[in-house]
C-alpha cells in the first residue's frame, strides 16, 4: 500500500530485504555465538561467578550502597539542574542585554565542556579552597559538575521549547493586556512543559548515567565503584559484577522513562478534556488591569 511518504515495494525488493534480513540474523547469531563460547572458555559463565548476586551479601554489601550514592547523586543534580536550567533558558529569551548575553555566555561555556572535566575541576576547587571533607568532596564535584552541564543543555531544551510555540499565543497575550512575566508563566511555559518533557527525560537519564565517571574517575563510591572490590572478593567476577550493574541501570532508566511517558499522556489528555471558559474573576486575577472590561493601558484603553 503506497501513501506520501512511503511506496509499496515490488518483488525484487521484497526478496531485497528478506535476503538483508536473514544475512543480519545469521550475522547477530554469529557474534553471539562467539561471545558465549569465549565467556565460556575463560570461565566467566560459571554459576561461581554468578551465584554471589542470587543472596543477599553482594547486594547489602556492595550493590545498595552504591546504588544509593548513585541515586542521591542523581536525584541532587536533577533538583537543582532543573529550575536553573529554566532561568538560563528564559534568561536567553530576554530583552534586556545585560540579562540574555551573560546567561549565552554561560550556556555556552559549560555546554561546550565535557561533563568529566567539569568534574575534575569541582574536585580540584573544593579541595583547594572549601573545607569540604576528603570523603564528601567526590559526591559534591560529581553533583558540580553534572549540573553545571545538564543545566546548560536544559537551558536550551527550555529556550527551544518556548520559541517552538505559535507567535500567537505571545501576541494574543499582550493584546489582552498581560505582562511579558504574566505571559511567560501563565500561557508559554505551561504549553511547552508537554512538548519539552521527552527532551528534558532524555537528559535526565544522561544525568543518571553520568554518575559513572564520578566512580570511575573520581574514587566516588557508586555502583561502578563497587564493581572492583566486588569483584575481587568474588574470584575475579568482573564480567558478572558489570552485567547486573548495567542491569540495574537499564532498569532505573527505564523506570524514568516509562514515568515520562505516562505523565506526557496524562498532560496531553488533561489539555484535551480542559473545556473551561475563563470568567470575569479569572482574567481580573490574570491582569488586574482587565477589571471591568478594560484591556488598555492607556487612558482611554477600553474594550
Amino acid at each position: 500500500m503506497s501513501s506520501l511518504l512511503y511506496d509499496a515495494q515490488g518483488p525484487r525488493a521484497k526478496r531485497r530485504n528478506v535476503l538483508f534480513t536473514v544475512l543480519f540474523i545469521v550475522a547477530l547469531a554469529a557474534i553471539v555465538w562467539w561471545v558465549y563460547t569465549n565467556l565460556a572458555e575463560k570461565d566467566q559463565l560459571d554459576w561461581e561467578k554468578w551465584k554471589p548476586f542470587f543472596g543477599s551479601e553482594a547486594w547489602t554489601t556492595y550493590l545498595l550502597p552504591g546504588l544509593k550514592n548513585t541515586l542521591i547523586a542523581a536525584a541532587l543534580s536533577m533538583i537543582i539542574a532543573l529550575p536553573l536550567g529554566a532561568v538560563l533558558g528564559i534568561a536567553r529569551l530576554s530583552d534586556h542585554a545585560w540579562i540574555r548575553v551573560p546567561a549565552s555566555v554561560v550556556v555556552e561555556f559549560f555546554r561546550a565542556l565535557p561533563v568529566l572535566i567539569l568534574m575534575i575541576f569541582g574536585l580540584a576547587l573544593y579541595s583547594e579552597y572549601t573545607n569540604v571533607s576528603s570523603d564528601d568532596r567526590p559526591l559534591y564535584a560529581v553533583i558540580t559538575g553534572l549540573v553545571l552541564y545538564n543545566a546548560s543543555v536544559l537551558a536550551e531544551i527550555v529556550r527551544a521549547g518556548i520559541l517552538a510555540l505559535p507567535k500567537g499565543q505571545t501576541e494574543a497575550a499582550h493584546a489582552i493586556g498581560l505582562r511579558k512575566t504574566q505571559t511567560m508563566t501563565s500561557i508559554l511555559l505551561p504549553q511547552a512543559v508537554t512538548a519539552m518533557l521527552p527532551a528534558i527525560v532524555s537528559q535526565l537519564v544522561v544525568i543518571v548515567k553520568d554518575t559513572a565517571l564520578g566512580g570511575a574517575v573520581l574514587t566516588f563510591s557508586d555502583l561502578i565503584a563497587a564493581v572492583s572490590p566486588m569483584s575481587s572478593y568474588y574470584g575475579a567476577n568482573t564480567i558478572a559484577s558489570f552485567t547486573v550493574v548495567a542491569l540495574i541501570f537499564i532498569a532505573i532508566n527505564f523506570a524514568l522513562t516509562t514515568f515520562a511517558s505516562w505523565l506526557e499522556r496524562r498532560l496531553r489528555r488533561s489539555k484535551k478534556s480542559t473545556g473551561a471558559v475563563l470568567s470575569a474573576d479569572d482574567m481580573e486575577e490574570l491582569n488586574p488591569a482587565a477589571a471591568g472590561g478594560t484591556f488598555g493601558t492607556g487612558a482611554g484603553g477600553s474594550t
